[in-house]
């Protein structure tokens, strides 16, 4: 719509979820789970729409997308079988013809890969980390990084909800075997010929086109910190005990002492994550988007880096490792965040008609 010619224009936003039949049929703001979203862009303004995705309705989709003036998309990777490779072509489409996405499929291939471990690994979130950039290189190198520098961890590309997701341990007396646990809730540790889990993970570049290897971070049993971002700016903070890659006891991998324990939220003024959020709002998101060229309005509107604690530095303190970046679907959130969201919006709207009008 020409916002010249029509200065009352009131801005929409598509709120895009994958569902079935039933759940587009169904869709409302006040029965969605991102419903405190839904209110927050109310009281900033701004109308939202929920739209729900499914390869067979992507043509209803489409035009949907099209008659908003930006979309929020909240799409895991791999969803039962599924990926979002014929989203991401319909997002590229819609995006080209004038609404603006987040997060773009092309921002999210820069920094909502686990590719974004190797780019960024010197700076001050990075690790020890590799990258094998196909099955030949993978089947060279990997079985004497094992060897020389302890527990790895490996990550396909693309995935969420551990898919693809592996601690490796060599075992002592034997190169022939190793030791495996994937991260996938429920698994339980495997001793596997070290040829056996090498072509097991071939698939993985079909999909994602390469595989990261960082070393194992023993503070896992401290937690994870997710540290939400809007754009540039934290939007809070999450802590939780997590269990993927820790053995699962004695009782097994369904028991209550192998589930993880619940994410405490905290807002973004939280003390005790203060030396987080300066490094990233100061040091590490304006170098990572120097390093992979993104510029600020590029940037999700809503995206969370998670972190292991690292090895206390010298004077005691913690330190922080980046394990992954979530840019496709970053959901649950803090309270303070949604707010956050419809500012970042409200800008990037402006932003948008500003260069509509000039």
């Amino acid at each position: 719509m020409d916002t010249e010619r029509h200065p009352s224009h009131r801005h929409t936003v598509a709120i895009l979820s994958r569902g079935d039949a039933a759940a587009r049929r169904e869709a409302t703001a006040q029965n969605s789970r991102f419903v405190r979203v839904f209110e927050a862009f109310a009281a900033a303004g701004i109308e939202a729409r929920p739209v729900i995705y499914d390869e067979s309705v992507a043509d209803a989709v489409r035009d949907q997308l099209l008659a908003a003036d930006g979309v929020l998309v909240w799409v895991d990777p791999i969803h039962q079988g599924k990926t979002r490779a014929h989203l991401d072509d319909l997002l590229r489409d819609v995006a080209a013809q004038g609404p603006w996405v987040s997060a773009h499929p092309d921002v999210i291939l820069k920094m909502g890969v686990k590719d974004v471990l190797y780019r960024t690994r010197r700076l001050g979130w990075g690790a020890d980390t590799h990258r094998y950039e196909d099955a030949a290189a993978f089947r060279a190198e990997f079985p004497s990084r094992l060897r020389a520098n302890g527990p790895r961890v490996l990550k396909q590309n693309r995935g969420n909800g551990g898919q693809g997701v592996w601690k490796v341990e060599a075992l002592p007396d034997t190169e022939s075997v190793v030791r495996v646990l994937h991260a996938q809730r429920g698994s339980m540790p495997e001793d596997v010929p070290l040829e056996a889990f090498i072509a097991r993970c071939e698939p993985y570049f079909g999909w994602g086109g390469c595989i990261i290897d960082q070393i194992f971070q023993p503070r896992l049993p401290d937690g994870m910190i997710r540290c939400y971002m809007s754009g540039s700016k934290v939007a809070g903070f999450g802590h939780q005990r997590i269990k993927a890659l820790i053995p699962p006891p004695p009782e097994g991998p369904d028991s209550p002492e192998a589930q993880p324990g619940p994410r405490v939220m905290h807002g973004p003024d939280a003390p005790q994550f203060g030396a987080l959020r300066r490094s990233m709002e100061n040091e590490w998101t304006p170098g990572m988007m120097e390093l992979l060229d993104i510029d600020e309005a590029s940037l999700p509107v809503i995206w969370d880096a998670d972190f292991l604690y690292g090895p206390k530095d010298a004077a005691g303190a913690d330190t922080y490792v980046l394990c992954e970046i979530n840019a496709s679907s970053c959901f649950a959130i803090p309270e303070e965040a949604p707010a956050a969201i419809a500012r970042t919006v409200g800008r990037r709207l402006r932003l948008a008609q500003g260069a509509h009008a000039g």
